[in-house]
């Protein structure tokens, strides 16, 4: 069950690399996939999983890009979709969610959702693509499958060039896990000789708290502060996310409000690419691990772009912002003149 998901560009970001001192930095862009994020790869074979076991309805428990996705698979397949969210959620990624016909379950505490989702799994057989019991260890195992994908794209794309570090935004690990596994695949069919490092771009630390611990259990850390990441605001990562990270010699950061809207503001305008906020993680990573000398400056390395920014946008635009018209041509070009003589290295003709 396709809509036309993955072959997403990996993108050089010369620019940012630049920034970041990280010359060989490129971007691999999931905004490009049907519904905007990378779940389309987790999506299209869940649901194609779905109907071959003669499922009737499909359910999530999510905060936007997954449900969204799974919406729009389920409205292709012809399946009924339910997604169960939480207050605060993003506005637009909800409205896209009902715009497929999907029944959106909001509810007051996060914990409720997975209790329903059970009910509904061993009492009317819905499809439940997410996790639904605690402590999570990942989603749909069928689902994480289609996020190997992930991995040989980037081998194909890098041609001669096999990136020396991974960095992906991180909730429970899904394509993590999956990216793991396809670089490790690649690795016994001899189609690579090694597997990248993997990063987790994170937020409260849990990933990192395990892997200083060395221990395998997952710690619920505490929530320091509301997090504009909200695809990523966990505060209990899974083993699934660890022992990627552990396979291949990868490492956690944890990432702030501040370093993430500066992150997203530098990467619209430098590359091009406006990235949900979750989405920019991966760079801000990046910067922590060059400045702390762990990557090295001669290092490639692909930074997961997830989602679109348009995604969240009552989440990272100023609404009190607002822009005031111009009265006159005349107005708009002396804005102009006085704009364009302001920019490095432009003459104005007048």
């Amino acid at each position: 069950m396709s809509l036309g998901e993955g072959l997403t560009p990996l993108v050089p970001a010369e620019r940012i690399g630049k920034v970041l001192d990280v010359p060989h930095l490129v971007i691999k862009d999931e905004s490009r996939n049907p519904t905007w994020s990378h779940k389309d790869r987790f999506s299209t074979v869940a649901v194609s999983a779905a109907l071959n076991q003669g499922a009737k309805v499909v359910a999530t428990a999510s905060s936007g890009n997954a449900g969204a996705s799974l919406a729009a698979y389920a409205a292709k397949a012809g399946l009924q979709c339910v997604v169960a969210t939480f207050a605060g959620a993003a506005s637009a990624m909800i409205s896209q969610i009902r715009a497929y016909g999907a029944s959106v379950f909001p509810m007051a505490r996060k914990t409720d959702r997975w209790a329903l989702l059970e009910k509904a799994a061993d009492q009317l057989g819905w499809f439940v693509t997410s996790p639904y019991h605690h402590p999570v260890v990942g989603s749909h195992p069928i689902g994480i499958e289609g996020y190997k994908t992930l991995a040989y794209e980037i081998v194909d794309q890098s041609g001669d060039h096999l990136p020396d570090w991974c960095v992906l935004p991180v909730c429970y690990g899904d394509a993590l896990a999956g990216l793991a596994a396809g670089f490790h695949e690649l690795l016994e069919m001899g189609k690579i000789s090694r597997v990248p490092r993997l990063v987790a771009a994170e937020v409260h630390g849990s990933l990192s708290a395990a892997l200083e611990s060395g221990h395998d259990r997952i710690e619920e850390q505490n929530q320091a502060f509301e997090t504009v990441a909200v695809s990523i605001g966990t505060t209990r990562s899974t083993y699934q996310a660890l022992k990627a990270l552990r396979d291949t010699r990868g490492c956690a950061v944890c990432v702030s409000n501040d370093q993430i809207k500066s992150m997203q503001g530098m990467l619209a305008a430098k590359e091009g690419i406006f990235a949900e906020l979750a989405s920019v993680a991966p760079l801000v990573a990046v910067r922590c691990l060059r400045e702390q000398q762990v990557i090295a400056q001669g290092d490639r390395v692909v930074a997961v772009v997830t989602a679109s920014g348009l995604k969240d946008l009552d989440i990272s635009v100023d609404a009190s912002r607002k822009e005031r018209p111009f009265e006159s041509v005349d107005d708009a070009w002396k804005w102009a003149l006085e704009r364009t003589a302001a920019a490095p290295g432009v003459r104005v003709r007048v």
